[in-house]
């Protein structure tokens, strides 16, 4: 399985805005990251078409995220960025070449498509499994309680320089 590097980004952004107490411009965003604006924003507006962050308006404005973390899946963000459709395409080649097996005689799946949806469809609930919330735990676990607050700040403080 092979995701686009947006889907890191993305699920960067939604954790932290989780430390952010205003909405934080996608330029921001990018800055913390260091990494290009334009792209960012490409990210930023895939998760707001999904409905994971709203866009606020105004010279104050940016993203926040629309629900709570832990209501959000690492799934959720995957599909938001790189779409929802499987990983695997079966195409029917069990019915070519000169031993194909006639379109008729195949009544159920082949057994390599059976295998890859079921490896597509235990990814999914993995990946569903786990939530931004989970992942902030992490991360409080891994680079200690005051990194995110720190991040927090950071953010805000764009906000505080704005006004």
């Amino acid at each position: 399985m092979k995701l686009s590097g947006g889907v890191e980004w993305a699920l960067h952004c939604c954790v932290v805005l989780t430390a952010a107490t205003d909405p934080v411009p996608a330029a921001r965003l990018a800055q913390l990251h260091d990494v290009s604006p334009s792209y960012l924003a490409k990210q930023m507006q895939a998760l707001s078409r999904a409905g994971l962050v709203r866009s606020v308006q105004g010279k104050t404005g940016g993203y926040v995220l629309t629900r709570a973390a832990a209501e959000i899946s690492v799934l959720d963000v995957v599909q938001a960025v790189d779409g929802a459709s499987p990983a695997f395409v079966c195409t029917e080649i069990r019915q070519r070449g000169p031993f194909g097996t006639p379109p008729e005689a195949c009544t159920k799946p082949c057994p390599i498509a059976r295998a890859m949806a079921s490896a597509d469809a235990a990814w999914r609930e993995s990946l569903r499994a786990v939530s931004v919330a989970d992942l902030v735990g992490s991360v409080e676990r891994d680079s200690g309680p005051d990194a995110l607050p720190g991040i927090g700040a950071w953010l805000d403080a764009a906000h505080d320089s704005a006004g």
